[in-house]
């Protein structure tokens, strides 16, 4: 699995992912709640399965000027 995500996207998922999944097991929000798992892990492994289909990217592109080194 190649990246497909950048440090700002990754950050915003893990903390979705974990306040969805602390707000259900506080049983302030129902089930669906767990939902939270999804964004979770695509934040962890920085990888968007949905993204790879799009073909997008929120990864920084490196520079690939040589004459800047």
């Amino acid at each position: 699995m190649k990246r497909n995500m950048g440090n700002i996207d990754s950050g915003l998922r893990i903390a979705v992912g974990l306040i969805l999944i602390a707000l259900t097991l506080a049983s302030m929000i129902g089930w669906w709640g767990w939902i939270g798992v999804v964004p979770l892990v695509t934040g962890l492994f920085r990888f968007c399965p949905a993204y790879r289909l799009l073909g997008v990217s929120t990864c920084q592109r490196k520079s690939l000027d040589k004459s800047t080194q």
